[in-house]
């Protein structure tokens, strides 16, 4: 099975992975990715970026079983670069378009790094239940809580990081308001604190629940909805009122 990952909900980024449905996690294989660092130009790069992981995207594309894209939460502009992306594709190419949470993203990679001690593994990183958190600007937070073992429990909200008390908590707004959070009883990772949600990540993601599921189609995922989890700053206008 082949599919192209998309994410936009942080920065920009995709990913091609190839994996046997048989045995999932092990034969996973990521063909191709790429992610910017930059947080404010996904319309600019998504494109020459999706191309760049195919040698011949107009027959490698309608090949492809899925393409997943980040549904967020995420800033309006960014996330609808990558959600219009891969509606587009989908479309052009005839291939069946499923949506996953970015957070998942976040979670995903939370659950698969061990803690290490004197170089070697010897835990978990999350031991028990965990937050991910993303900037959501307006010194405010994106955040979603998981079981150790990676599973949505509740989420995702959008406020402000002090709502989160006493829990280990992983991301780049977990790095943004680490005062914040740790005067609420809570343990930030220092190795997480700049980590973004990637198309790389939510891929592993999307592939863990394909081949716990035995099918996309029974893997659970989303529809392409948005979650934006805010209403637009963009207003219609009203009506001109008229000079006396």
């Amino acid at each position: 099975m082949r599919i192209l990952t998309i994410d936009t909900s942080a920065v920009a980024s995709a990913a091609v992975l190839s994996f046997d449905l048989a045995d999932a996690v092990r034969s996973l294989r990521v063909e191709a990715n790429f992610a910017t660092a930059d947080t404010r130009s996904h319309a600019e790069v998504l494109a020459p970026g999706v191309k760049s992981l195919f040698e011949d995207p107009p027959t490698e594309g309608p090949a492809l079983d899925a393409i997943i894209v980040g549904t967020g939460p995420g800033p309006f502009t960014g996330l609808r670069s990558g959600i219009t992306m891969a509606r587009t594709l989908a479309f052009t190419w005839g291939v069946p378009l499923y949506g996953l949470m970015s957070l998942d993203a976040l979670a995903q990679q939370v659950f698969d790094t061990p803690r290490y001690d004197a170089g070697r593994a010897v835990a978990p990183l999350a031991v028990r239940e965990f937050v991910v958190a993303t900037d959501a600007r307006r010194k405010e937070v994106y955040w979603a809580r998981y079981s150790a073992a990676a599973q949505l429990l509740d989420g995702p909200h959008v406020g402000p990081a002090d709502a989160i008390t006493a829990v280990q908590v992983f991301g780049a707004g977990a790095g943004l308001y680490a005062a914040e959070l740790t005067a609420n009883g809570c343990e930030v990772d220092a190795g997480f604190a700049q980590i973004q949600p990637t198309a790389l990540e939510l891929g592993r993601s999307a592939v863990r629940r394909i081949g716990a599921a035995g099918s996309l189609e029974a893997a659970g995922l989303l529809d392409t909805t948005p979650l934006y989890l805010r209403e637009s700053d963009a207003k219609v206008p009203g009506p001109r009122k008229r000079a006396l």
